[in-house]
């Protein structure tokens, strides 16, 4: 199938001029890279809001290779981005600048030392996925990983948790590509997690990582997993226009249970509309914009701190230009 022209696909090292339609310029020399970048590249079909803009630039390489020979070349000229499943994110309507990092199949592999309980994933390897090769070799653990929509990268940047268990109890380390093409490998201690949060340094792409199980019975496992599926069909608004958890929760509180105090459940904003189901999700549910979706958050906050003299903090990622 032929390309669109305002894409470029590099094959077997051959590359085209540095121009595409409309007069755009490469940001760097592209001679030799494999991997696909388009300019003004729309990003809502990326996300789970199906909202917001355009990337200046959506670069999916090929291998690990390519996109540090990639980021080498760009040189921290240019703000860089990875993009997961974009499942706990608004891309504002504005777009986001400079290079947003797709991390495809390549980047997908899991494998396992079942002797030592160590499981070793790409960056854009699947939560369900990761779950779902530990139980089969016996490490359980990972468990949790079954509850959060996502991949291995944003769990490793946000800290991700569900059910009890969070990224910072399994980690052993993460590799990591800067914006300037330097590769690190980091231990799980050196990223001072805190609660959906860590010290990954800015526009670092996390291209793999290693978490330590134990050992366990695949029935207990997959038993294990089965309830939080379960869990998660029974409380949250699946297979809608959503962002998972909008706002975290409060020491000693749940966020869902303020939102609900404020009388906010159902609470509309333009296409927007807090969750009737779970009052921590924002669902899209009528050709919302991304202002609508952030707009709505902040009149959330608003009423539960009116309320409860509680500031909720988001959870969500909220990235690009307004």
């Amino acid at each position: 199938m032929d390309q669109p022209d305002d894409v470029w696909n590099w094959d077997n090292g051959m590359a085209p001029d540095c121009a595409v339609e409309g007069g755009i310029e490469a940001p760097i020399d592209t001679a030799g890279l494999r991997g696909k970048l388009t300019p003004q590249a729309p990003l809502a079909k990326l996300v789970w809001f199906k909202t917001g803009g355009k990337a200046d630039w959506l670069f999916e390489p090929e291998d690990r290779a390519d996109l540090e020979e990639f980021l080498g070349r760009l040189d921290g000229d240019l703000p860089v981005m990875a993009l997961g499943l974009g499942s706990n994110m608004i891309v504002r309507d504005g777009g986001v600048p400079g290079v947003v990092i797709k991390l495809g199949k390549p980047f997908a592999d899991v494998s396992i030392d079942a002797e030592n309980c160590i499981v070793e994933c790409g960056g854009g390897a699947h939560g369900i996925l990761v779950a779902s090769a530990a139980r089969d070799a016996g490490v359980a653990g990972l468990e949790f990983m079954r509850g959060i929509p996502g991949t291995v990268g944003g769990f490793v940047r946000m800290n991700g948790g569900a059910y009890g268990t969070e990224v910072a109890d399994v980690l052993v380390d993460c590799t990591l590509i800067m914006p300037n093409g330097e590769c690190h490998t980091l231990p799980a201690s050196d990223l001072q997690y805190s609660y959906r949060h860590s010290a990954l340094p800015e526009g670092a792409v996390v291209v793999s990582a290693r978490f330590k199980g134990e050992p366990g019975d695949p029935e207990v496992i997959g038993a294990k997993m089965d309830e939080i599926a379960e869990a998660r069909e029974n409380s949250q608004p699946l297979r809608t226009k959503t962002g998972g958890s909008t706002f975290k929760n409060p020491p000693g509180e749940k966020a869902w249970q303020l939102v609900d105090a404020a009388g906010c459940r159902g609470l509309k904003m333009g296409g927007a509309q807090v969750s009737e189901k779970h009052t921590n999700f924002l669902l899209n549910v009528d050709n919302a914009t991304s202002a609508d979706i952030e707009g709505l958050g902040e009149e959330v906050k608003r009423r539960v701190y009116e309320n409860s003299g509680i500031e909720l903090e988001w959870e969500i990622q909220r990235v690009g230009r307004p």
